[in-house]
Protein backbone atom coordinates (compact mmCIF):
# COMPACT_ATOMS: atom_id res chain seq x y z
CA UNK A 1 0.00 0.00 0.00
CA UNK A 2 2.59 2.39 0.71
CA UNK A 3 4.24 1.94 -2.37
CA UNK A 4 1.49 3.15 -4.56
CA UNK A 5 2.31 6.41 -6.24
CA UNK A 6 -1.75 8.22 -6.83
CA UNK A 7 -4.95 7.87 -6.10
CA UNK A 8 -5.08 6.46 -9.45
CA UNK A 9 -2.64 3.23 -8.38
CA UNK A 10 -4.79 2.61 -5.33
CA UNK A 11 -8.18 2.63 -7.26
CA UNK A 12 -6.64 0.43 -9.80
CA UNK A 13 -5.10 -1.94 -6.49
CA UNK A 14 -8.62 -2.09 -4.95
CA UNK A 15 -10.20 -3.13 -8.75
CA UNK A 16 -7.82 -5.81 -8.97
CA UNK A 17 -8.75 -6.90 -5.28
CA UNK A 18 -12.07 -6.99 -6.16
CA UNK A 19 -12.34 -4.46 -3.44
CA UNK A 20 -15.48 -2.22 -4.31
CA UNK A 21 -14.20 0.42 -1.96
CA UNK A 22 -15.29 4.30 -2.97
CA UNK A 23 -13.01 6.66 -3.47
CA UNK A 24 -12.39 10.36 -3.71
CA UNK A 25 -10.02 12.09 -5.95
CA UNK A 26 -8.61 14.55 -3.18
CA UNK A 27 -9.31 14.81 0.98
CA UNK A 28 -10.92 18.63 0.72
CA UNK A 29 -10.26 20.11 3.92
CA UNK A 30 -13.56 22.12 4.41
CA UNK A 31 -15.09 18.54 2.39
CA UNK A 32 -17.28 16.30 3.99
CA UNK A 33 -14.74 14.81 7.02
CA UNK A 34 -15.04 18.81 8.26
CA UNK A 35 -18.48 19.15 9.22
CA UNK A 36 -20.49 18.09 11.91
CA UNK A 37 -23.08 15.82 13.09
CA UNK A 38 -25.46 14.83 15.92
CA UNK A 39 -25.78 12.57 18.51
CA UNK A 40 -29.24 12.54 20.34
CA UNK A 41 -29.31 16.30 20.15
CA UNK A 42 -25.36 16.63 20.87
CA UNK A 43 -22.85 18.09 17.93
CA UNK A 44 -19.78 16.29 17.24
CA UNK A 45 -17.22 18.46 15.33
CA UNK A 46 -16.36 16.52 12.34
CA UNK A 47 -16.60 13.43 10.97
CA UNK A 48 -12.94 11.65 12.53
CA UNK A 49 -13.15 9.17 16.11
CA UNK A 50 -10.60 6.98 17.48
CA UNK A 51 -11.61 3.88 18.78
CA UNK A 52 -10.97 2.01 21.61
CA UNK A 53 -6.93 0.92 21.53
CA UNK A 54 -6.22 -0.59 25.16
CA UNK A 55 -2.41 -0.67 26.13
CA UNK A 56 -2.09 -3.06 29.08
CA UNK A 57 -0.73 -0.45 30.82
CA UNK A 58 -3.05 0.07 33.70
CA UNK A 59 -1.54 -0.72 37.38
CA UNK A 60 -2.75 -3.66 38.99
CA UNK A 61 -5.37 -1.59 40.80
CA UNK A 62 -6.84 -0.75 37.67
CA UNK A 63 -5.74 2.66 37.40
CA UNK A 64 -3.69 5.08 34.13
CA UNK A 65 -0.31 4.97 34.77
CA UNK A 66 2.40 7.36 32.72
CA UNK A 67 2.15 5.31 29.52
CA UNK A 68 -2.31 5.91 29.34
CA UNK A 69 -1.88 8.98 30.13
CA UNK A 70 0.42 9.69 27.48
CA UNK A 71 -1.74 8.05 24.74
CA UNK A 72 -4.87 9.51 25.79
CA UNK A 73 -2.99 12.69 25.43
CA UNK A 74 -2.32 12.18 22.01
CA UNK A 75 -6.05 10.96 21.38
CA UNK A 76 -6.54 14.65 22.55
CA UNK A 77 -3.99 16.48 20.54
CA UNK A 78 -5.13 14.31 17.26
CA UNK A 79 -8.02 16.55 16.00
CA UNK A 80 -10.77 13.47 16.42
CA UNK A 81 -14.46 14.90 17.43
CA UNK A 82 -15.59 11.74 19.03
CA UNK A 83 -13.12 9.77 21.33
CA UNK A 84 -15.11 6.05 21.32
CA UNK A 85 -13.73 5.13 24.43
CA UNK A 86 -10.52 5.65 24.94
CA UNK A 87 -9.75 1.95 25.68
CA UNK A 88 -12.12 -0.68 27.26
CA UNK A 89 -12.77 -0.59 30.87
CA UNK A 90 -13.69 -3.44 33.21
CA UNK A 91 -16.67 -2.99 35.12
CA UNK A 92 -14.96 -5.14 37.38
CA UNK A 93 -11.99 -7.78 38.27
CA UNK A 94 -12.98 -10.75 36.90
CA UNK A 95 -14.10 -9.82 33.80
CA UNK A 96 -10.38 -7.78 32.86
CA UNK A 97 -8.91 -9.55 29.95
CA UNK A 98 -5.50 -8.70 31.87
CA UNK A 99 -3.98 -8.11 34.98
CA UNK A 100 -3.46 -4.44 33.77
CA UNK A 101 -6.27 -3.51 32.21
CA UNK A 102 -8.31 -0.18 33.38
CA UNK A 103 -11.04 -0.65 35.90
CA UNK A 104 -13.78 1.00 36.81
CA UNK A 105 -14.93 1.29 40.61
CA UNK A 106 -15.39 3.61 43.42
CA UNK A 107 -11.84 3.08 44.14
CA UNK A 108 -10.23 4.52 40.82
CA UNK A 109 -13.00 6.74 39.97
CA UNK A 110 -11.07 9.93 40.77
CA UNK A 111 -7.46 8.47 38.81
CA UNK A 112 -10.16 8.20 35.70
CA UNK A 113 -11.97 11.45 35.76
CA UNK A 114 -8.49 13.32 35.57
CA UNK A 115 -7.45 10.28 32.78
CA UNK A 116 -10.52 12.11 30.72
CA UNK A 117 -9.28 15.67 31.89
CA UNK A 118 -5.90 15.07 30.70
CA UNK A 119 -7.32 14.32 27.34
CA UNK A 120 -9.66 16.73 27.05
CA UNK A 121 -7.38 19.31 27.80
CA UNK A 122 -4.69 18.46 25.53
CA UNK A 123 -7.82 18.91 22.69
CA UNK A 124 -8.64 22.35 23.80
CA UNK A 125 -4.82 23.29 23.91
CA UNK A 126 -4.37 21.94 20.36
CA UNK A 127 -7.74 22.44 18.89
CA UNK A 128 -9.07 25.48 20.97
CA UNK A 129 -13.08 24.52 21.99
CA UNK A 130 -14.31 21.28 23.25
CA UNK A 131 -17.96 22.04 22.98
CA UNK A 132 -18.20 19.67 20.21
CA UNK A 133 -15.61 17.44 21.79
CA UNK A 134 -17.94 13.70 22.50
CA UNK A 135 -15.71 11.32 24.76
CA UNK A 136 -17.11 8.01 25.85
CA UNK A 137 -15.87 5.41 28.08
CA UNK A 138 -16.01 1.54 26.83
CA UNK A 139 -17.40 -0.51 29.49
CA UNK A 140 -16.80 -4.83 29.04
CA UNK A 141 -16.74 -7.66 30.84
CA UNK A 142 -14.08 -10.09 28.84
CA UNK A 143 -16.15 -13.13 29.35
CA UNK A 144 -14.29 -16.70 27.51
CA UNK A 145 -11.29 -14.42 27.17
CA UNK A 146 -10.70 -13.32 30.91
CA UNK A 147 -7.14 -12.99 32.23
CA UNK A 148 -7.88 -10.75 35.54
CA UNK A 149 -5.32 -12.30 37.90
CA UNK A 150 -2.43 -13.56 35.16
CA UNK A 151 -1.36 -12.86 31.75
CA UNK A 152 -0.89 -16.11 30.87
CA UNK A 153 -4.05 -18.09 32.48
CA UNK A 154 -7.21 -17.59 31.53
CA UNK A 155 -10.32 -17.70 33.69
CA UNK A 156 -13.16 -18.09 31.39
CA UNK A 157 -16.56 -16.98 31.91
CA UNK A 158 -18.99 -18.49 29.67
CA UNK A 159 -22.44 -17.55 27.99
CA UNK A 160 -22.55 -21.08 26.74
CA UNK A 161 -20.21 -23.89 25.73
CA UNK A 162 -19.05 -23.22 22.09
CA UNK A 163 -17.68 -26.55 20.88
CA UNK A 164 -14.76 -25.01 18.93
CA UNK A 165 -13.74 -22.25 21.38
CA UNK A 166 -13.80 -24.66 24.51
CA UNK A 167 -11.55 -27.02 22.90
CA UNK A 168 -9.01 -23.86 22.35
CA UNK A 169 -8.87 -23.91 26.14
CA UNK A 170 -10.38 -27.15 27.35
CA UNK A 171 -7.22 -27.25 30.51
CA UNK A 172 -9.19 -24.16 31.92
CA UNK A 173 -12.64 -25.12 30.63
CA UNK A 174 -14.66 -21.91 32.64
CA UNK A 175 -17.56 -21.59 34.54
CA UNK A 176 -21.01 -21.00 32.86
CA UNK A 177 -22.87 -17.97 34.15
CA UNK A 178 -26.53 -18.77 35.42
CA UNK A 179 -29.38 -16.18 34.68
CA UNK A 180 -28.80 -14.89 38.33
CA UNK A 181 -25.20 -14.05 37.66
CA UNK A 182 -25.93 -12.26 34.14
CA UNK A 183 -28.65 -10.09 36.33
CA UNK A 184 -25.70 -9.40 38.53
CA UNK A 185 -23.91 -8.70 36.30
CA UNK A 186 -26.55 -6.07 34.56
CA UNK A 187 -26.53 -4.05 37.60
CA UNK A 188 -22.72 -4.16 37.64
CA UNK A 189 -22.71 -2.73 34.22
CA UNK A 190 -25.24 0.12 35.11
CA UNK A 191 -23.23 1.06 38.51
CA UNK A 192 -20.27 1.13 35.73
CA UNK A 193 -22.10 4.11 34.45
CA UNK A 194 -22.98 5.89 36.60
CA UNK A 195 -19.46 6.07 37.71
CA UNK A 196 -18.59 7.10 34.25
CA UNK A 197 -21.27 9.53 34.53
CA UNK A 198 -19.73 11.12 37.54
CA UNK A 199 -16.16 11.20 36.05
CA UNK A 200 -17.18 13.20 33.15
CA UNK A 201 -17.75 11.25 30.55
CA UNK A 202 -20.67 11.66 27.74
CA UNK A 203 -21.35 8.29 26.39
CA UNK A 204 -20.88 4.92 27.61
CA UNK A 205 -20.27 2.10 25.34
CA UNK A 206 -22.33 -1.45 26.22
CA UNK A 207 -19.82 -3.55 24.57
CA UNK A 208 -20.51 -6.07 22.48
CA UNK A 209 -17.98 -7.44 19.97
CA UNK A 210 -14.85 -9.63 19.73
CA UNK A 211 -15.73 -12.78 21.04
CA UNK A 212 -16.14 -10.91 25.02
CA UNK A 213 -19.29 -11.41 26.82
CA UNK A 214 -21.71 -9.52 24.95
CA UNK A 215 -20.86 -10.56 21.78
CA UNK A 216 -20.98 -14.24 23.08
CA UNK A 217 -24.24 -13.41 24.46
CA UNK A 218 -25.76 -12.71 20.58
CA UNK A 219 -25.11 -16.18 19.89
CA UNK A 220 -26.63 -18.32 22.29
CA UNK A 221 -28.91 -19.82 20.22
CA UNK A 222 -28.86 -22.64 22.87
CA UNK A 223 -29.10 -20.89 25.75
CA UNK A 224 -31.88 -21.87 27.79
CA UNK A 225 -33.82 -19.46 30.17
CA UNK A 226 -33.81 -15.76 30.28
CA UNK A 227 -30.69 -14.77 28.23
CA UNK A 228 -30.51 -17.64 25.59
CA UNK A 229 -32.66 -18.70 21.89
CA UNK A 230 -34.91 -15.95 20.34
CA UNK A 231 -33.40 -13.03 19.60
CA UNK A 232 -35.19 -10.97 21.92
CA UNK A 233 -33.55 -12.99 24.99
CA UNK A 234 -30.19 -12.22 23.50
CA UNK A 235 -30.49 -8.59 23.31
CA UNK A 236 -31.66 -8.77 27.02
CA UNK A 237 -28.70 -7.62 28.17
CA UNK A 238 -28.00 -4.71 26.23
CA UNK A 239 -31.43 -3.89 26.95
CA UNK A 240 -31.05 -4.42 30.28
CA UNK A 241 -28.30 -2.38 31.12
CA UNK A 242 -29.51 0.18 28.65
CA UNK A 243 -33.19 0.85 30.64
CA UNK A 244 -31.13 1.01 33.95
CA UNK A 245 -28.75 4.05 32.65
CA UNK A 246 -31.42 5.80 31.42
CA UNK A 247 -33.67 5.41 34.75
CA UNK A 248 -30.79 6.63 36.48
CA UNK A 249 -28.36 8.83 34.61
CA UNK A 250 -30.75 10.29 31.92
CA UNK A 251 -28.13 12.48 30.87
CA UNK A 252 -25.71 9.92 30.09
CA UNK A 253 -25.66 8.89 26.09
CA UNK A 254 -25.73 5.59 24.83
CA UNK A 255 -23.63 3.70 22.67
CA UNK A 256 -22.32 0.08 21.70
CA UNK A 257 -19.45 -1.87 19.64
CA UNK A 258 -20.81 -4.38 17.83
CA UNK A 259 -19.51 -7.39 15.44
CA UNK A 260 -22.07 -6.91 12.94
CA UNK A 261 -21.04 -10.20 11.20
CA UNK A 262 -18.94 -13.36 12.48
CA UNK A 263 -17.68 -16.85 11.31
CA UNK A 264 -17.10 -19.97 12.55
CA UNK A 265 -12.96 -19.94 14.17
CA UNK A 266 -9.96 -19.90 11.84
CA UNK A 267 -7.05 -21.35 12.44
CA UNK A 268 -3.29 -21.16 10.93
CA UNK A 269 -3.49 -23.94 7.75
CA UNK A 270 -0.26 -26.24 6.87
CA UNK A 271 1.05 -23.00 4.40
CA UNK A 272 0.43 -20.48 7.41
CA UNK A 273 -1.94 -18.68 5.90
CA UNK A 274 -6.06 -18.91 8.26
CA UNK A 275 -8.59 -21.46 7.41
CA UNK A 276 -12.10 -22.18 8.53
CA UNK A 277 -12.17 -24.82 11.57
CA UNK A 278 -14.74 -28.17 10.38
CA UNK A 279 -17.51 -27.30 12.02
CA UNK A 280 -18.86 -30.79 10.77
CA UNK A 281 -22.46 -29.62 10.70
CA UNK A 282 -24.85 -28.75 8.02
CA UNK A 283 -25.67 -25.73 9.62
CA UNK A 284 -23.46 -23.26 11.71
CA UNK A 285 -25.40 -21.65 13.79
CA UNK A 286 -23.01 -19.87 16.71
CA UNK A 287 -21.57 -16.82 14.22
CA UNK A 288 -24.06 -13.58 15.11
CA UNK A 289 -24.62 -12.02 11.43
CA UNK A 290 -23.49 -15.25 9.95
CA UNK A 291 -25.32 -17.11 7.29
CA UNK A 292 -25.14 -20.44 8.59
CA UNK A 293 -22.76 -21.81 6.65
CA UNK A 294 -19.28 -20.57 9.02
CA UNK A 295 -18.03 -18.14 6.51
CA UNK A 296 -20.72 -16.50 4.80
CA UNK A 297 -23.00 -13.56 6.62
CA UNK A 298 -26.12 -12.18 6.50
CA UNK A 299 -26.98 -8.81 8.56
CA UNK A 300 -30.53 -9.61 9.01
CA UNK A 301 -30.18 -10.31 12.45
CA UNK A 302 -28.22 -7.96 13.63
CA UNK A 303 -30.20 -5.04 12.08
CA UNK A 304 -33.20 -6.31 14.16
CA UNK A 305 -30.91 -6.58 16.82
CA UNK A 306 -30.13 -3.09 16.36
CA UNK A 307 -33.57 -1.94 16.17
CA UNK A 308 -34.48 -3.47 19.58
CA UNK A 309 -31.12 -1.65 21.21
CA UNK A 310 -32.44 2.13 19.51
CA UNK A 311 -35.67 1.13 21.15
CA UNK A 312 -34.12 0.69 25.01
CA UNK A 313 -32.23 4.11 24.35
CA UNK A 314 -28.67 2.80 22.26
CA UNK A 315 -28.35 6.06 20.03
CA UNK A 316 -24.76 5.36 18.47
CA UNK A 317 -23.09 2.17 17.06
CA UNK A 318 -19.60 1.33 16.25
CA UNK A 319 -19.32 -0.99 13.82
CA UNK A 320 -16.77 -4.15 13.87
CA UNK A 321 -16.46 -7.56 13.17
CA UNK A 322 -14.91 -11.00 13.96
CA UNK A 323 -12.91 -11.34 17.02
CA UNK A 324 -9.10 -10.99 17.33
CA UNK A 325 -8.97 -14.29 18.96
CA UNK A 326 -10.38 -16.51 16.41
CA UNK A 327 -10.88 -14.26 13.13
CA UNK A 328 -8.99 -11.34 13.06
CA UNK A 329 -8.52 -10.76 9.17
CA UNK A 330 -12.27 -10.07 9.85
CA UNK A 331 -11.83 -7.75 12.57
CA UNK A 332 -8.73 -5.76 11.35
CA UNK A 333 -7.59 -6.39 8.15
CA UNK A 334 -3.34 -6.47 7.74
CA UNK A 335 -0.15 -7.00 6.00
CA UNK A 336 1.35 -9.03 8.70
CA UNK A 337 -0.20 -11.35 11.40
CA UNK A 338 0.16 -10.98 14.77
CA UNK A 339 1.73 -13.73 16.65
CA UNK A 340 -0.18 -15.88 17.44
CA UNK A 341 -1.98 -15.50 13.87
CA UNK A 342 -2.09 -16.55 10.49
CA UNK A 343 -2.11 -15.25 6.77
CA UNK A 344 -5.18 -13.49 5.04
CA UNK A 345 -6.99 -15.75 4.28
CA UNK A 346 -8.43 -12.57 1.21
CA UNK A 347 -6.86 -9.69 0.22
CA UNK A 348 -7.14 -7.11 3.39
CA UNK A 349 -8.67 -4.89 1.17
CA UNK A 350 -11.59 -7.12 0.54
CA UNK A 351 -12.31 -7.27 4.38
CA UNK A 352 -12.18 -3.14 4.06
CA UNK A 353 -14.39 -3.27 1.92
CA UNK A 354 -16.55 -5.21 3.46
CA UNK A 355 -17.01 -3.54 6.88
CA UNK A 356 -17.76 -0.69 4.72
CA UNK A 357 -20.34 -1.98 3.12
CA UNK A 358 -21.73 -3.78 6.13
CA UNK A 359 -22.42 -0.78 7.70
CA UNK A 360 -23.73 1.23 4.50
CA UNK A 361 -26.17 -1.66 4.62
CA UNK A 362 -27.45 -1.50 8.03
CA UNK A 363 -27.16 2.37 8.23
CA UNK A 364 -29.94 2.43 5.26
CA UNK A 365 -32.28 -0.25 7.65
CA UNK A 366 -32.12 1.09 11.04
CA UNK A 367 -32.39 4.23 11.01
CA UNK A 368 -31.77 7.10 14.08
CA UNK A 369 -28.62 5.91 15.05
CA UNK A 370 -25.26 7.69 14.53
CA UNK A 371 -23.04 5.35 13.16
CA UNK A 372 -18.99 4.83 13.72
CA UNK A 373 -17.06 2.54 11.15
CA UNK A 374 -14.06 0.72 12.10
CA UNK A 375 -11.09 -1.42 9.60
CA UNK A 376 -9.53 1.98 7.80
CA UNK A 377 -6.20 2.01 8.85
CA UNK A 378 -5.19 -0.84 6.17
CA UNK A 379 -6.00 2.20 3.53
CA UNK A 380 -2.81 4.03 5.02
CA UNK A 381 -2.31 6.85 2.64
CA UNK A 382 -5.50 6.29 1.21
CA UNK A 383 -7.57 6.45 4.71
CA UNK A 384 -8.32 10.01 3.66
CA UNK A 385 -10.28 9.84 0.61
CA UNK A 386 -12.25 6.33 1.05
CA UNK A 387 -13.29 8.03 4.50
CA UNK A 388 -14.39 11.43 2.97
CA UNK A 389 -15.71 9.08 -0.23
CA UNK A 390 -17.73 7.05 2.69
CA UNK A 391 -18.95 10.18 4.55
CA UNK A 392 -20.10 11.68 1.53
CA UNK A 393 -21.87 9.22 0.20
CA UNK A 394 -23.92 8.12 3.59
CA UNK A 395 -22.16 4.86 4.29
CA UNK A 396 -21.02 5.92 7.88
CA UNK A 397 -21.31 9.56 10.21
CA UNK A 398 -18.10 9.36 11.46
CA UNK A 399 -14.53 7.26 10.38
CA UNK A 400 -12.92 5.42 13.35
CA UNK A 401 -9.21 4.89 13.73
CA UNK A 402 -7.54 2.17 15.56
CA UNK A 403 -4.08 1.30 14.94
CA UNK A 404 -3.27 4.49 13.15
CA UNK A 405 -3.87 6.70 15.99
CA UNK A 406 -1.45 5.04 18.27
CA UNK A 407 1.23 5.46 15.37
CA UNK A 408 -0.05 8.98 13.53
CA UNK A 409 -2.77 10.43 15.93
CA UNK A 410 -2.47 13.55 14.22
CA UNK A 411 -3.93 12.45 11.27
CA UNK A 412 -7.19 13.78 11.33
CA UNK A 413 -6.03 17.22 12.06
CA UNK A 414 -3.36 16.62 9.63
CA UNK A 415 -5.89 15.77 6.92
CA UNK A 416 -8.69 18.40 7.80
CA UNK A 417 -5.52 21.45 7.84
CA UNK A 418 -5.07 20.10 3.96
CA UNK A 419 -1.27 19.31 5.04
CA UNK A 420 1.06 16.71 3.67
CA UNK A 421 0.55 13.27 5.49
CA UNK A 422 4.22 12.67 7.38
CA UNK A 423 4.61 9.09 5.66
CA UNK A 424 6.69 7.83 7.94
CA UNK A 425 3.94 7.93 11.06
CA UNK A 426 1.86 6.27 8.67
CA UNK A 427 0.69 2.55 10.56
CA UNK A 428 2.17 -0.16 8.37
CA UNK A 429 -0.11 -2.77 9.94
CA UNK A 430 2.84 -5.03 11.26
CA UNK A 431 0.68 -6.25 14.22
CA UNK A 432 3.05 -5.51 16.56
CA UNK A 433 0.12 -3.46 18.94
CA UNK A 434 -1.13 -7.06 18.78
CA UNK A 435 1.96 -9.33 19.41
CA UNK A 436 3.18 -7.26 21.93
CA UNK A 437 0.34 -8.05 24.85
CA UNK A 438 -0.24 -11.51 23.33
CA UNK A 439 3.30 -11.85 24.98
CA UNK A 440 2.84 -9.99 27.95
CA UNK A 441 4.05 -6.91 26.49
CA UNK A 442 2.44 -3.35 26.79
CA UNK A 443 0.43 -2.31 23.26
CA UNK A 444 1.93 0.21 21.13
CA UNK A 445 3.45 1.09 18.22
CA UNK A 446 7.09 -0.40 18.16
CA UNK A 447 7.97 0.03 14.60
CA UNK A 448 7.16 3.94 14.50
CA UNK A 449 6.38 5.33 17.78
CA UNK A 450 9.80 6.74 19.06
CA UNK A 451 8.91 5.77 22.85
CA UNK A 452 8.20 2.00 22.32
CA UNK A 453 10.81 1.89 19.52
CA UNK A 454 13.15 2.34 21.95
CA UNK A 455 12.04 0.16 25.12
CA UNK A 456 13.76 -3.24 25.38
CA UNK A 457 10.47 -5.17 24.07
CA UNK A 458 10.97 -4.11 21.01
CA UNK A 459 14.00 -6.07 20.15
CA UNK A 460 11.56 -8.93 21.81
CA UNK A 461 9.08 -8.56 19.19
CA UNK A 462 11.60 -8.04 16.16
CA UNK A 463 13.26 -11.86 17.26
CA UNK A 464 9.71 -13.14 17.50
CA UNK A 465 8.89 -12.17 13.95
CA UNK A 466 12.21 -13.00 12.72
CA UNK A 467 10.97 -16.82 14.10
CA UNK A 468 7.67 -16.56 12.98
CA UNK A 469 9.31 -15.91 9.37
CA UNK A 470 8.13 -12.23 8.97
Amino acid sequence: MGGLKDVEAFASTCQEAKAALPIDPVVESTGPLSTSFDVAGRRVGNRFAILPMEGWDGTELGQPTDLTRRRWERFGHGGAKLIWGGEAFAIRHDGRANPNQLVINDTNLAAIADLREYLVRAHAERHGSTTDLLVGMQLTHSGRWSRPNRKDRLEPLLAYHHPLLDARHADQPGHLLSDDALDRLVDDFVRAGELAYKAGFDFVDIKHCHGYLGHELLSAIGRPGRYGGSLENRARFVVSVANGLRANVPKLLLGTRLSIYDSVPYRKGPSGTGMPEDHSTASYGLAFGGDGTGTGFDLEEPAAWLRLAREAGISMVCTTAGSPYYSPHLQRPAAAPPSDGYLPPEDPLVGVARQIEATGWLKARVAGLAWVGSAYSYLQEWLGVVGQAVVRHGLVDSVGLGRMALSYPDMPADLLAGKQLERQRICRTFSDCTSAPRRGLVSGCYPLDPLYRDRPEALELRQARQRQGG
